[in-house]
């Protein structure tokens, strides 16, 4: 774990894999049908635990097929994926009955995940990961795109600790509604030990500006995710808004080895 140190704030870089974490209690079917775009990290590790545990998987693909295919996608079919599209009007309408019905119709039988694969398992798996931290802290902070992740760490932590989320879209406050449900339906209740900092989106999901760019590069961390929320603390700090002596825990949830 990496230690840093900004106005008086102790904060600790804890690499954390996600995706593991959201798929542990969602791994119990023979084929599991999911979504995501190209470059999906949802889509390898999906692909990933399906060979691992001896599950079917398909992943619906956001957009148009493209060949030769991606590493992404193209590690997704060694893994013994198969892959579907749905152009982009389609796609935003995956959630719904009509869509849903229509792609197992085709592909058979299937436990569906959503997009990101945050659903009420997922909350389940990643509420774990407070009690594996030995070190002191008092908030723990990560990205956030679906809410998943947030809502689970929210759920699992002990009694005084907080939690930060840095959402990655732009406009990003709506996920507050969803951190909420997810916590609702994993466990029939909403926590308040929470909040969303909407203000470190740098322009959308997997936006960029060169100011990011060079942030990331020089603490070498992943972009999309993890660099947004890592200058969102450190700019916190800067700022007064953690007390002097505060201990954080950032989660670098992406660009972590295989």
């Amino acid at each position: 774990m990496r230690e840093m140190a900004d106005h008086g704030v102790r904060i600790l870089l804890k690499p954390d894999d996600n995706k593991p974490r959201k798929l542990k209690y969602n791994l119990g079917h023979r084929r599991i049908l999911t979504f995501g775009g190209a470059y999906s990290n949802h889509i390898r590790a999906v692909a990933a635990a399906g060979q691992a545990h001896g599950i079917e998987t398909v992943g619906i693909i956001r957009g148009e097929e493209h060949l030769p295919l991606n590493p992404t996608l193209a590690h997704a079919v060694s893994c013994g994926m198969r892959l579907g599209y749905l152009d982009r009007a389609a796609y935003r309408l995956k959630h719904t009955p009509a869509v849903q019905a229509g792609l197992l119709e085709r592909y058979g039988e299937a436990a569906i995940l959503p997009e990101g694969g945050s659903n009420a398992a997922a909350v389940r798996g990643c509420a774990e990961l407070p009690a594996e931290i030995t070190e002191e802290y008092d908030v723990i902070c990560c990205a956030v795109g679906t809410g998943g992740t947030l809502a689970g760490v929210s759920a699992g932590l002990p009694e005084g600790r907080r939690a930060i989320g840095f959402p990655v879209l732009k406009g990003g406050g709506f996920l507050a509604g969803e951190v909420e449900r997810l916590q609702r339906e994993a466990y029939g209740r909403v926590w308040d030990n929470w909040r969303l900092e909407t203000g470190y989106h740098f322009g959308g999901y997997a936006r960029t500006t060169p100011e990011l760019d060079a942030f990331a590069a020089r603490h070498g961390v992943e972009r999309v995710y993890v660099a947004k929320m890592l200058y969102g603390v450190l700019d916190l700090a800067a700022k007064g808004a953690f007390p002097r002596g505060t201990r954080v825990i950032a989660l670098v949830t992406s660009g972590i080895p295989a």
